[in-house]
């Protein structure tokens, strides 16, 4: 990212709002704007192998495996405004596991990019699927979004809720149930 050019959009963008970028209390807020910029969009940057880190370890088993309330924090790309939740992630080895923070690690470097909700969810699940040829994979998002909350509709308890199921997750009914079961959910989701 051209950090002197994006500082230098925000400084005409907040001339064109009216405002003063000259003000004390705006002197500072091209180049911050720039820099939360720079972090909120710095899945665009990252390597899902370097995410992984060969963090993949052989395990003989077929469990499913659950990482629940994983936060999430994105920014939808049809406002540029926030939506945040909770990712809960299920998956079911064929001989390989993920260090644990792998997971997590996966969850923001897809989040940290201009999002709609259904691709985060299936982009996730995918990149589990994909890294270690999982059995099955479970990803469930859970989220509020700025952009329906502060504006258009306005409807502040509203909650977003979608899912991705993979392999024998997708396959058989009695493994979906259980993921569900396992993070607390209705099975009829």
């Amino acid at each position: 990212m051209n950090h002197a050019r994006v500082r230098e959009l925000i400084r005409e963008l907040l001339m064109e709002l009216g405002e003063d970028p000259d003000r004390e209390g705006l002197l500072k807020t091209p180049d911050r704007v720039a820099r939360a910029y720079e972090f909120l969009t710095s899945g665009y940057h990252m390597d899902l192998e370097e995410v992984i880190n060969q963090a993949v370890f052989t395990q003989d088993t077929n469990n499913m495996i659950i990482v629940r309330d994983i936060e999430l924090y994105s920014m939808c790309e049809h406002h540029m405004l926030p939506f945040y939740g909770r990712c809960h992630v299920g998956y079911i080895s064929d001989g390989k596991v993920f260090g644990l923070s792998k997971i997590a690690r996966m969850v923001d470097m897809y989040a940290r990019r201009l999002q709609i909700q259904e691709r985060l969810t299936e982009q996730i699940a995918r990149a589990i699927m994909d890294s270690i040829d999982a059995e099955g994979v479970g990803v469930i998002i859970e989220a509020k979004h700025l952009c329906m909350m502060m504006r258009g509709v306005e409807k502040q308890n509203s909650l977003m809720t979608t899912s991705s199921v993979l392999g024998s997750f997708h396959d058989d009914d009695a493994t979906r149930a259980e993921f569900m079961s396992l993070i607390g959910r209705r099975r009829d989701f």
